[in-house]
């Protein structure tokens, strides 16, 4: 009888736990339909299946550790082979904003919102304060401003990847403090500064580049797996 019960009670707590961990927090939820609705997009629908709270089973783009419930990657990629991109025959199309309520989820190890064209606004400093993050990814939008300061906050990035925006201003120099970094690409942007010296310090750096933007600087050091093009024509996307 005390076994059976002591089963019964195992099972109870099992079943709990289970029952707790089936859903989205309830703050990623939040954060996550907040960020949606500063976005526009009209033509595949991949919002259309945020709703509800099991946003780590069938919520397009989201990843969630099943474990503890919270969210760990958002993956929106404008140009996809995903069937809902052949079905529609176009790549994606998004307006709007990038919400800063996106960095309340402090547990994104991934954050990509590339290839979308026309999303706009500036990338919050509130990113660096993500303490797991790995892959940052806006490539191929309308973004503007200055790349965030306090990047090197993020000490486990190892992609970097803001390519094809209307980025101004300097490269940070504690970017070079990213010692996990293997992929910078800071392609097509206004930026205009030096480039900073101390990239030669970065040795887990594979692929880098820079070009068409107004830099001046450093000679390149010719073991990265891909050399930074400082002007049109120069060194443009050779790979080593």
């Amino acid at each position: 009888m005390a076994c059976h019960s002591f089963l019964l009670l195992a099972t109870t707590i099992l079943v709990v736990v289970c029952s707790a961990v089936s859903d989205c927090s309830p703050s990623d939820t939040a954060a996550l339909l907040a960020f949606w609705k500063a976005l526009n997009e009209l033509y595949l629908g991949l919002f259309n299946s945020w709703t509800g709270s099991n946003c780590y089973l069938n919520w397009y783009g989201i990843s969630c550790d099943a474990t503890i419930g919270y969210v760990t990657d958002i993956n929106l990629y404008g140009e996809s082979e995903d069937p809902i991109f052949e079905k529609a025959n176009r790549s994606g199309y998004m307006t709007g904003k990038l919400s800063p309520v996106i960095c309340d989820i402090n547990t994104l190890t991934t954050l990509v919102v590339a290839d979308w064209k026309d999303i706009a606004g500036e990338i919050h400093a509130c990113v660096t304060a993500l303490p797991s993050l790995r892959i940052l990814d806006l490539i191929g939008n309308k973004l503007f401003g200055e790349i965030p300061v306090n990047v090197d906050k993020l000490s486990h990035l190892t992609v970097l990847d803001l390519a094809d925006n209307t980025l101004n201003g300097k490269i940070p120099t504690f970017i070079t403090r990213l010692g996990s970094l293997k992929h910078l690409d800071l392609n097509n942007n206004q930026l205009c500064s030096e480039i900073p010296e101390d990239f030669g310090n970065l040795a887990m750096l594979s692929r880098m580049l820079l070009n068409r933007n107004q830099l001046t600087g450093m000679p390149l050091r010719e073991s990265y797996g891909e050399y930074v093009c400082l002007r049109e024509g120069e060194r443009a996307g050779v790979r080593g």
